[in-house]
């Protein structure tokens, strides 16, 4: 029995069995800093199932007027002139790697990151460094948002900065004035 940084006793060592956090050796970039809590997901939101170590991931980034909505609900300052956009093209990016980074293109700020939401049409809320994708050991991946400026959702639930958050088939990420992320497996 391998117990995860929660304190849940679990049988898996990888991922624990409560509330789906990596448990054991992970490399500086993935690891959450000690000042950054850990948050206890109910077992109600734990991974529905393991995905094989060969399904494929992929990323599908679209705009969601539902999001847009809400974010323009909430009065912030600058929500008022950003409008939806006409046509936003539905994009694939297969997840591959040990981490994908989602933002814009930057050149002066040398990011380059494989899930380029640069645009068009751009979304003036995502930054050029907005969140991180992690593959884990069994092939499953998290979310992490290193200090975006807007924040980073996963179903509807804001994620703190620098808490790695696991996904399931069918997550939706939003990020942005309108920008959602639907992560699917499959495999």
């Amino acid at each position: 029995m391998a117990t995860c940084p929660s304190g849940h006793e679990s049988a898996d060592d990888d991922f624990c069995d409560v509330c789906g956090f990596a448990i054991g050796p992970m490399d500086a970039r993935r690891a959450a800093p000690a000042t950054v809590p850990r948050p206890v997901i109910p077992a109600s939101q734990a991974p529905r199932s393991r995905t094989p170590t060969g399904a494929a991931w992929t990323a599908v980034v679209r705009a969601d007027r539902a999001y847009y909505d809400s974010v323009q609900a909430t009065g912030a300052r600058g929500a008022g002139g950003i409008s939806f956009p006409v046509s936003c093209p539905q994009r694939r990016f297969p997840l591959a790697g040990a981490e994908v980074r989602v933002g814009r293109l930057s050149a002066e700020s040398g990011i380059d990151p494989e899930i380029d939401l640069t645009g068009p049409p751009a979304d003036p809320g995502v930054s050029r460094l907005h969140a991180v994708l992690l593959r884990g050991q069994n092939g499953s991946w998290s979310v992490v948002d290193p200090g975006s400026a807007n924040g980073t959702l996963v179903n509807g639930a804001e994620i703190a900065r620098d808490q790695i958050v696991p996904l399931r088939d069918g997550d939706r990420i939003h990020l942005g004035a309108w920008t959602e992320l639907l992560i699917i497996s499959e495999g």
